[in-house]
């Protein structure tokens, strides 16, 4: 009775017992079974009452933690930066939350289900985008930005580092990533958005070191 009236309880409990246990256990050592177990009573019908499947609660996981510790959001406010200061400052955020790197790497063998690829990628687009966005056209207003392609450049991040570096969709092993990134990083300087410095690339080199190696 209690999971029908509050339904937002049941899913924030699913996901604190899957949280929990993918950084502790792995994503491929956990089972539905072992998510039921930390649910305190409640049952494997209630889980997937809300979740279709262990693929899905690792897609929400993943949301949330985002948004519990969204970088963007931190930066935002900041009157200390300019725009192309907060787009580095979101960059070290993001690569710097160990936690949120630690399910990153876990989630892409989920990747290879075209179904949740497809979802990622226009999650990215709707959330991602507008973000960026934001802090191109700050940066133009302030001159620490100097780019035509304010618009596309905000579409063509989150496409580029979700989707061209999954090495689930195009095959690559670590060395392979990093290039790709520093490629990413001299486009956007060509295209007026100098994004990366030697301090974000040591960052970015160092989460792309604890990823496997692709088979």
């Amino acid at each position: 009775m209690a999971r029908n009236k509050y339904p937002e309880v049941t899913v924030e409990k699913i996901l604190d017992a899957a949280q929990r246990l993918f950084l502790e256990k792995g994503y491929e050592n956990t089972t539905i079974q072992d998510i039921v177990d930390h649910l305190d009573g409640l049952s494997k019908g209630a889980v997937y009452h809300h979740f279709k499947s262990k693929e899905e609660i690792m897609d929400a996981v993943g949301d949330r933690m985002f948004f519990a510790n969204n970088p963007f959001e931190k930066v935002q406010k900041r009157s200390d930066l300019n725009g192309l200061q907060k787009l580095r400052e979101t960059v070290r955020v993001y690569q710097s939350d160990e936690e949120r790197n630690s399910m990153t790497i876990q989630s892409i063998p989920l990747t290879r289900n075209p179904r949740l690829l497809v979802e990622m990628i226009e999650s990215n687009r709707r959330i991602l985008t507008p973000y960026y966005q934001e802090l191109l056209e700050e940066g133009n207003r302030d001159g620490s930005l100097h780019t035509e392609y304010v618009e596309e450049i905000a579409e063509l991040i989150p496409l580029l580092t979700s989707l061209w570096m999954l090495p689930s969709v195009f095959p690559s092993d670590k060395e392979g990533m990093k290039k790709k990134f520093h490629f990413l990083g001299d486009m956007l300087e060509k295209m007026g958005v100098p994004l990366m410095d030697d301090s974000l690339y040591v960052l970015v080199d160092k989460f792309f070191e604890k990823m496997p190696d692709e088979k």
